[in-house]
C-alpha cells in the first residue's frame, strides 16, 4: 500500500512540529578568516536557529547571500543586509530556517585573521531543491 497523498503532517519545510521540537546540535568555526574573504557554511539540514560568535578582535559580517550577488545600488553590502559582530565574544542568534550562512571579514587589524564559531539547531528537514534565500532584506531593498 502506498503513502497517503492527503497526509500533510510529515516532516517538511512548512510543518510547525518540525520546528517546535529541540534542534539537533551542529557546531563549527574557523580561526583563519582572512581580510576581505568570504566563507559559505552549508548546513546538512534546514536550521531552526543559527548563532554566530565572534572569537577575535576582528570584525566579521554574517549574511544569508554571497557578497558576489551585489549589483548596482542593491545587494548584501550596499543594502546593509548583514549583521556586524565587531568585538570578541559579540554574538547574534538568528531564529531562521536556512541551509547556509556566509561569514565575511571586512578588514583585519594588523596581521591577525578573524575567528568565529557557528552553533546551529538543525531540524530533520532535508534541504528542498532550489531552496534559495533571496529578495527583500537578503539581497535587495
Amino acid at each position: 500500500m502506498g503513502a497517503d497523498p492527503f497526509n500533510r503532517y510529515g516532516v517538511g519545510i512548512n510543518n510547525v512540529g518540525s520546528y517546535q521540537v529541540s534542534g539537533i546540535p551542529w557546531i563549527t568555526g574557523s580561526s583563519a578568516q582572512a581580510k576581505g574573504a568570504e566563507t559559505r557554511w552549508e548546513f546538512p539540514k534546514i536550521t531552526k536557529s543559527v548563532t554566530v560568535i565572534n572569537n577575535s578582535a576582528q570584525d566579521i559580517r554574517v549574511h544569508f547571500a554571497s557578497t558576489g550577488s551585489d549589483t548596482g545600488a542593491s545587494g548584501v553590502m550596499t543594502g546593509s543586509h548583514f549583521v556586524l559582530l565587531n568585538s570578541a565574544e559579540d554574538s547574534y542568534t538568528f531564529n531562521v530556517k536556512a541551509h547556509e550562512v556566509y561569514i565575511s571579514a571586512p578588514h583585519a587589524n594588523g596581521s591577525d585573521n578573524a575567528s568565529f564559531t557557528i552553533v546551529a539547531e538543525l531540524t530533520l528537514i532535508d534541504v528542498p531543491p532550489n531552496f534559495v534565500l533571496t529578495g527583500s532584506g537578503i539581497t535587495t531593498f
